[in-house]
């Protein structure tokens, strides 16, 4: 990758900016990079819950609330 890097730097600049935002937006989500839990199960139990608040706000985001509520009532329990 470093290589790669070196040969197209727009190249990177590019993975940076798709891949860096979903990051730093689940950090602010979740109030800093540091776990509120001990152990490993509630870890990723409460990484979870991040990506799932993060999904919920950019379909909320893409789609709006009653489209997302639509989807929602029309989806099998």
């Amino acid at each position: 990758m470093h290589r790669r890097a070196v040969a197209d730097p727009i190249w990177m600049r590019r993975r940076r900016e798709t891949i860096e935002h979903p990051f730093g937006t689940m950090k602010w989500l979740m109030a800093g990079p540091r776990f509120l839990v001990k152990g490993l199960k509630k870890a990723k139990t409460e990484l979870a819950l991040g990506v799932l608040c993060y999904n919920l706000k950019r379909v909320t985001n893409i789609l709006g609330v009653p489209a997302l509520l639509e989807a929602l009532a029309l989806t099998p329990a």
